[in-house]
């Protein structure tokens, strides 16, 4: 049975997203390989995976040898670190399916590099990334920045518990 996993602002190759955020890595290389671990210790090659934006700083070469070490179907909702790159690029390096817009999931879950503007008379829920470590009171969010998941893609299911 495929399952569907989440994940954003992966920022491989990002130097300075480690002293940014504070995360737990020596340098981009030990952040880049416990990254790719937890990914394919999670994610089946049966699997789908939505990836919500910032993926990679390294050139095309790179980012092609990482993306494609990557279990699964790959879905990129583009984010504000992959806009100079076209559609067709992301493909090739190795996405399956590109989205420079947010996209409609289950007709009601919003997946979104950024957090949208949602209030408690809207029927959706707006799962997201960009903003790495904050997370809104409200159910109707869902931060998948790597940041808030343990740098490993988590279960749509999961989420599904903890929202709406």
């Amino acid at each position: 049975m495929q399952k569907v996993f989440m994940i954003s602002d992966m920022h491989f190759g990002d130097e300075n997203i480690i002293k940014y955020e504070n995360r737990p890595f020596e340098n981009a290389k030990e952040m880049d390989d416990r990254i790719i671990e937890n990914w394919n210790n999670t994610v089946s090659n049966n699997d789908k995976v939505f990836v919500l934006g910032d993926v990679s700083f390294y050139n095309k070469e790179k980012t092609t040898e990482i993306i494609k070490r990557l279990n699964g179907y790959k879905f990129l909702v583009i984010g504000n670190h992959d806009e100079g790159n076209t559609v067709s690029w992301w493909k090739e390096i190795g996405f399956d399916e590109v989205s420079r817009y947010p996209i409609i999931y289950n007709k009601f879950y919003i997946l979104s590099h950024e957090p949208l503007y949602l209030n408690e008379n809207m029927p959706y829920a707006n799962i997201h990334g960009r903003i790495h470590k904050l997370k809104y009171d409200s159910k109707q969010f869902f931060n998948v920045s790597v940041e808030c998941i343990n740098y490993t893609p988590i279960d749509f299911e999961n989420i599904k518990l903890l929202i709406v």
